[in-house]
């Protein structure tokens, strides 16, 4: 894997994996469930800065946002391995237009939103179309969860070879021990870089 020693802001997109009210608001899907995280509801607040110097520099914020789609009776199609693992999730949860499926107030709007149904990014979506027109090869990669949506993207990005900076403290897991061991497995297929230091390296404000 090469190094990324600076970043074309033109060519740069900020990704977010999965920052939606139904995972992060107290109203939503996880929220009802009581199924939260004090390290998962840090990280809009400690991402936006980067999403705006990336975007006064020319640079794009991209939200991919984990969507359950309604089947005819409005109950959502879900997997056997989802179901067993998260038995609250029901009619209306995750649902494109609903105030749950929504981007996090604190980073919205984004420049482009990718509506994903498995964990990575990449899978059936229009993420490398949007990329490919908006002339991005190099993606800044934050969310949650570490060890789930956020190690798919980054392993499917190495595999497209397409560059990617994972913010260290950009993204969390519900446990820490399991960020921690992530980030240390995602080592060789991406560049680990704290926030503070991501914004270093886009340089002062235009």
């Amino acid at each position: 894997m090469a190094r990324i020693s600076a970043i074309d802001p033109r060519r740069t997109a900020l990704l977010t994996i999965d920052l939606q009210n139904d995972f992060l608001h107290p109203e939503g899907a996880y929220g009802r469930a009581g199924q939260s995280s004090e390290a998962i509801a840090a990280l809009p607040a400690r991402i936006r800065p980067l999403a705006d110097r990336l975007r006064k520099a020319g640079g794009h914020y991209i939200s991919a946002q984990f969507t359950l789609v309604p089947g005819r009776d409005g109950e959502p199609l879900i997997s056997a391995h989802l179901k067993e693992l998260r038995p609250f999730l029901g009619k209306g949860d995750f649902l494109p237009g609903a105030f749950g499926h929504n981007l996090v107030a604190t980073l919205a709007p984004a420049d482009f939103t990718i509506e994903k149904v498995a964990y990575s990014a990449f899978y059936q979506t229009r993420l490398e179309f949007v990329m490919r027109e908006a002339g991005i090869d190099t993606l800044i990669i934050g969310g949650i969860v570490t060890n789930g949506g956020v190690a798919s993207t980054v392993r499917d990005a190495h595999l497209r070879d397409i560059a990617t900076i994972l913010l260290s403290d950009g993204c969390a897991a519900f446990r820490e021990e399991v960020h921690g061991a992530t980030l240390v497995s995602l080592d060789s297929v991406t560049q680990v870089m704290s926030c503070v230091d991501t914004l270093a390296m886009l340089g002062n404000e235009p």
